[in-house]
Formats: C-alpha cells, structure tokens, sequence
C-alpha cells in the first residue's frame, strides 16, 4: 500500500515592489516637463500671451497715461475698482502676464535646443537608403535605358547636383542606388524662428530689467531733468538704481497742434531743447511718432493740454503774477479741461491758504450760465474759476493729486468756498477779503515721456530674424530622391526613380521635370548604331551630350 504525500500549497505571487516616493515624483515632474516643453504647449502659451495683451491695448495703462486711468476711474467708479485688482491698468506688469510669459520662454527653450541639436546631426548625416520599393512612393516612375547601370546613375547624380541636391550613391543586393535630398534649411528656417522668438523675449524681458520710463507736463518755457523724483509717474526695471538714469534735461520752447476741419487732432509738434545738466542745450523738434533719440533714451510727445495763468493780488498788495497749472483734458474732442492751483504761501498762516479750482474752455460758450468748450483750438479762452480759502492739507502726509483739491479738507470744513466767476482773459474777481483773482491767459503744454530700453535693438534683430524663419518654414521645401539601376535581362538598363515631398506645394510637377530632363540626358548618352556598309559589321561609338 502506497501513500501519497499531500500537495504543497503553491506560494502566494509576490506583489511587485511600489517605487519609492523619490522615484514617483520624478517620473511626475518628467512627465509635466514633456507637456511643457512640447509645440502644442507653446502655441498654447503664445496664444495666450497675445489674449492676454489685448486688455493692455483696449484699457488706459497707468505707465502711459496716468491721466487716462484716472478719467476711467471717474468714468467708471464701480468698474474700474475691480478691473484695477485684476491689474488691468498695468497689464505687462502683472504677475499673471509675467507667469504666462516665463512659461513660454521655458516651453520654447525646451521645446527648441533639443530640435536644434537633432537638426546639427541631420546635417552631417547622409541621405537614407532607397526604399525596397519606390513605386510605392507619392512620385515614382521607370526609365529604361540602354545604359549600364553605373552611366546611368552617374546621369541622375549629374542632374540631380545641378539642382543642389546632396546624393549618396550606395551598392545593394539588386543594383546600385542612388539616395538624394534637399530643403534642409527648412527646418534651419524653423529653428531660426523659435530661436530667434526666445531671442526676442530675452530683449523684452531684458529691457524690462535694465530700462526705465517717466512721464511729466511740461508747460511752455519749463524744462526738467532726467531724475525719477522730477517724474509724475515712473517705472524702473529690477536692475535700475536711481544713478543709472543718463544725464539728461530737456526745455519745451513751443508747442503746435494742428487740427483737421471735422477738428481732429493731425499732429503735435514741440519745440525742444536739450543737453546734460549745466550744459548749453540743442534745439530739435520732435513730435508723436519723431521721437527724440540721445544717449540710449527716447524723449515722446505723448499728448497736449493747456495751462491757465492767473495774477492774484493779496489785500497787503503782495502780488503772485502769472502762476499757472496743468489743467487735464476731460474731453479730448474739446479739449476742455480741469485742474486746481494751489497757492500754500500767503504768509498769513497755515490756515490761510489760497487754491483756485477751475474748468478751462479753449473756445468757451456759456449757456444757462454753464460754461463748456465746443472747439479744441484756442479761439475764446475762458476759465470757470471756484476759490477756496482754508488748510490745504498740503504738509499732513498723506498723498494727495497737484492736479486737483483732497475732497476730504472740503468735507471736514477747512476749506471753504469763498467766490466763483467765470472770467475770459483779462477779466478778474475780488474775493470778500479784497483779494484780486485774474485770468492773463495760457500757456500750452506737452505730456512728455522719457523712455530708456537697452533691449530695442536686441529687440529689432530679433524680428527681422523671426521673419526671415518664417520666411524660410513657408518657402522651402524637403524633398528626397531616390534611384536604383538594375540590368535587365534583355539588355541595358531599369532605373526606377522615386521622391517624397514634404512642405508645402505638390511635388508631381517637380517631379515630372525631373523624370523628363532624366529622359532627354539618357537618350542623350545612349550609344547611336551606325549603318554597316561593304559587309562590314556594324559598329557603335558614344558620344555624350
């Protein structure tokens, strides 16, 4: 009697090993880096970038105009609040517009030197064979020849180099073969494009960095010098220390605008001078798109407005002559304005402070005792004048516009209205205390910004060269030939030629040129039978083409 021994049990099947949380967080980041830095992801992102740009056009910017965002704000007192948190007065400041824009440069660089170094190797790497069978190729056909199968092939290649292609000739089971392309630059052209698309944001990013741009009024016959302090708005890049500012002044002499008939603005002109500090200036006239150019730094005309001169006479007989202010453009079709002028030295006290907030109207016409301007130009200038006595909270700390009065010190009663009139040049008003308020007339003034960008020309070759990329992606095309020459039985010589195309047009007429200058060569090469005479056996001679 034989037993037998129970049956092991089969041990469980280990599970496979979890990999390390190390090893998991790689494999994660390498697959968000791939995402990135794949073309899909930077067309993504350029596309953004160029929607992202679209509020930075359509709404005022506070590093242009700091005037036109503050009208929006008045404008639109519950919207602008809101677009203001969303950085939408200071779009290409923005952290959102900066996220979007060094995620690009990353995906672009990424995406861009790996392809260059493929396309390095390409251009030293030969043609590839010949396909087994080229009749499958888009463009093929078959050329019999009485030629060996090597003076054949030398007749493709000799064609084929006219027409600048590079050609590998190579020995094969079945035949000689011959492979051949051109239209690498393509691809050159495409490099030279994202290339030089990351060139161009490292301008825009550079001159971010190191430039730096202000804006102030200058009424005719100021100047100012380049110095942040002076500026009513400024900007710096990261990399800018006050003491990098060049040494730069600039005086406005004169300013013109000229007008259309339906009194559209046609061009703003000044009359300048310029030089460093302590030194005798330069006289030049620069407009709206003629900038001045000196020293790295761009000086623009970037608007106009008028500034209203006013004497006013104290009871004592102290007398302020011609003390004027900016008065801002309310209605650019008008160009009627508002502005305040404050006067803090009276001498009387610090609560004795004299400021005359006014409406001027360049061609004025009073209506229901309103006064409105209905012509841009200065036909009829006429000033609607509010004065103010009390403490103009001018030394409290707290900012506070030159172009207007702190509400907040009218609210609390320091200051009070003391007298309104609406005055054409010449005119003046008394004031209950006997002082004198008149309108002597106005002066002009231009909205100038000083702009340095050490990036512009980095920025210029960059675009020339993006265009020429895309030049070379659109024209060029890679096209590859391939031949093979085979004996045949019967005599002479099979040479099947094929070629893929790849770019843009359709390669079948190239093609069919080629097929038939191959033609016209080897007939031409063929060797000519010529007729036997007196019995004797005929002989044959080649003659090239």
């Amino acid at each position: 009697m034989t037993t037998t021994a129970p049956p092991r049990p089969e041990a469980a099947p280990t599970p496979p090993a979890r990999p390390s949380a190390a090893r998991r967080l790689g494999a994660f980041a390498l697959r968000q880096w791939r995402r990135l830095t794949a073309m899909r992801t930077a067309i993504v992102l350029l596309f953004l970038l160029a929607l992202a740009a679209i509020p930075g056009s359509l709404l005022p910017q506070r590093s242009l105009s700091q005037s036109a965002v503050g009208q929006y704000f008045a404008d639109h007192p519950t919207l602008a609040p809101v677009l203001d948190r969303l950085y939408l007065f200071d779009v290409f400041s923005s952290p959102w517009f900066a996220a979007v824009y060094l995620l690009l440069f990353v995906s672009l660089i990424g995406c861009v030197l790996p392809r260059a170094l493929e396309h390095a190797r390409a251009l030293h790497t030969p043609p590839p064979p010949a396909p087994r069978r080229l009749t499958r190729l888009p463009d093929s056909a078959r050329l019999p020849t009485p030629l060996p199968p090597a003076a054949a092939l030398d007749a493709v290649e000799e064609e084929l180099r006219v027409r600048r292609y590079r050609v590998v000739r190579r020995e094969r089971e079945g035949g000689a073969e011959l492979s051949a392309e051109k239209g690498l630059l393509k691809e050159t052209g495409n490099l030279v494009f994202h290339l030089a698309l990351v060139a161009l944001l490292l301008g825009l990013a550079g001159g971010k960095l190191w430039g730096y741009e202000g804006s102030i009024l200058v009424t005719e016959g100021q100047r100012f010098c380049n110095a942040f302090q002076q500026y009513d708005t400024y900007s710096a890049g990261a990399m800018v220390e006050s003491g990098d500012l060049s040494p730069l002044c600039v005086g406005l002499e004169d300013f013109r605008a000229e007008y259309e008939q339906d009194l559209t603005a046609a061009s703003f002109t000044a009359d300048v001078t310029y030089g460093a500090p302590g030194e005798e200036g330069r006289s030049t006239t620069i407009g709206v798109n003629d900038p001045l150019r000196v020293d790295g730094d761009r000086v623009y005309v970037t608007g106009h407005g008028f500034s209203p001169r006013f004497t006013v006479t104290l009871p004592d007989g102290t007398t302020f002559d011609d003390v004027s202010a900016p008065f801002l453009p309310t209605e650019q079709s008008t160009m009627a304005s508002e502005g305040a002028l404050k006067l803090p030295d009276l001498g009387a006290g610090a609560d004795d402070q004299l400021a005359l907030q006014g409406f001027f109207a360049p061609t004025g016409l009073v209506q229901a005792g309103v006064l409105t301007s209905i012509d841009p130009r200065p036909l009829a200038p006429q000033v609607a004048v509010v004065a103010f006595r009390g403490y103009l909270g001018l030394d409290s700390g707290l900012p506070q516009s030159v172009y207007s009065l702190d509400a907040s010190q009218i609210e609390r009663g320091r200051l009070a209205e003391v007298g309104r009139a609406n005055l054409s040049v010449g005119e003046s008003m008394t004031l209950p205390d006997g002082t004198t308020v008149a309108f002597t007339g106005y002066s002009e003034f231009a909205a100038v910004q000083v702009s340095h960008d050490p990036g512009q020309l980095w920025v210029l070759g960059a675009a020339v060269a993006v265009l020429a990329g895309l030049l070379g992606m659109l024209l060029l095309r890679r096209e590859r030939v391939f031949a093979r020459a085979a004996a045949d039985p019967g005599g002479g010589t099979v040479l099947d030629v094929g070629a893929l195309t790849r770019g843009s047009g359709d390669g079948a007429p190239r093609f069919a040129a080629l097929t038939d200058d191959l033609r016209a060569v080897l007939a031409a090469r063929a060797p000519t039978r010529t007729p036997p005479s007196d019995g004797a056996a005929p002989q044959t001679g080649g003659a090239p083409a």
